[in-house]
């Protein structure tokens, strides 16, 4: 593992405003920089009550632009709401704007519901045409010159990353030598498979000469394993809610966690939220270490949907302390 990295959705917590959490992202942004996180990613969500990071390509710019040098992207966009050319113009002129420093993270799904997915993209089509768009987007970005150009986005060459929970993403980004990124922060499931087929697959490319995967975890620190699982509540919570349809702000936590939850729903809830960590720092490494040496990330993305925003800024330090700790030194040139 050479980089870490952090995952954030803008989580709007109960008894709180957008307009607090985008701040908080600000500010959460700031101290990754400061604790060496090498990205710091948004991602895109519709209709989400609990969720701000919906224009996703504005508040990457925000981000950019209230950072100094930690990478910012998006993780990800989920191109099948989009045309590829307005992703290369948006992405084209995050890049030209804050150069070297704008990842492009591209998703398969819709990111929402399918009646917001609707309203999104006003006409659906049947087929599924996502490796054709990656690579028409790639090429806006790129060098060659056509009838169409992204201006600013041509020539800019934006890494541009597939994500994916399944085996599909795995197979795309290998076939067209591209970093991957792996959703298991909330769908473990078929990760190692996955990672198994996209580095014995992978086609070096003019991007990428060698694979590189990406692997998220859920991590929630504290001071203590107790204070961790408290905190982690909000999240689990969270998570039943939406899974039962009941989507809302990012929950307070609580210690009752049995009586709002359905055995049944925990169980799913529990299995799709299992590649994490929990607890104070040493119990964090230890569950981190074990991770990092099972599956043998190029690099991890941490994510924390926290209720109290200081408690999240301390989870984040703690998360940096273990991770900067855990990586391997950079390969001798």
């Amino acid at each position: 593992m050479q980089h870490y990295s952090f995952l954030d959705l803008a989580p709007i917590p109960e008894g709180q405003t957008a307009t607090e959490a985008l701040s908080a992202t600000v500010d959460l942004a700031r101290a990754a920089e400061a604790a060496g996180y090498h990205r710091y990613w948004l991602a895109e969500h519709h209709n989400m009550p609990g969720i701000a990071s919906a224009a996703t390509a504005v508040l990457i710019g925000h981000v950019a632009g209230q950072t100094r040098s930690i990478r910012v992207g998006a993780g990800g966009i989920m191109l099948p709401n989009h045309a590829p050319l307005m992703v290369a113009e948006q992405f084209g002129t995050l890049a030209t704007l804050y150069p070297g420093r704008i990842d492009l993270g591209l998703g398969r799904a819709p990111g929402t519901d399918m009646v917001t997915a609707r309203a999104l993209r006003r006409h659906m089509a049947p087929e599924d045409s996502f490796p054709q768009d990656v690579q028409e987007l790639i090429h806006y970005l790129g060098d060659a010159p056509g009838p169409v150009q992204a201006i600013p986005g041509a020539g800019t060459n934006v890494p541009v990353w597939i994500l994916g929970s399944s085996l599909f993403g795995a197979q795309l980004a290998a076939w067209l030598g591209l970093p991957y990124a792996f959703a298991s922060h909330f769908a473990p499931a078929m990760l190692g498979e996955a990672l198994d087929i996209y580095r014995q697959s992978f086609r070096p490319s003019e991007r990428l000469d060698r694979p590189h995967a990406m692997m998220a975890v859920g991590v929630c620190a504290a001071e203590t394993d107790a204070e961790a699982a408290y905190l982690r509540s909000s999240q689990i919570l969270a998570f039943a809610r939406l899974r039962t349809g009941r989507a809302g702000k990012l929950p307070r936590p609580t210690q009752e966690l049995d009586r709002e939850i359905p055995a049944s729903v925990m169980a799913q809830v529990q299995q799709a939220l299992s590649c994490s960590a929990t607890g104070a720092p040493v119990t964090v490494r230890q569950r981190l270490a074990d991770l990092i040496d099972h599956y043998r990330p190029d690099e991890i993305m941490v994510t924390a949907m926290i209720h109290d925003p200081a408690a999240r800024l301390r989870s984040v330090q703690i998360a940096a302390d273990v991770l900067s700790d855990l990586r391997a030194p950079a390969p001798v040139a």
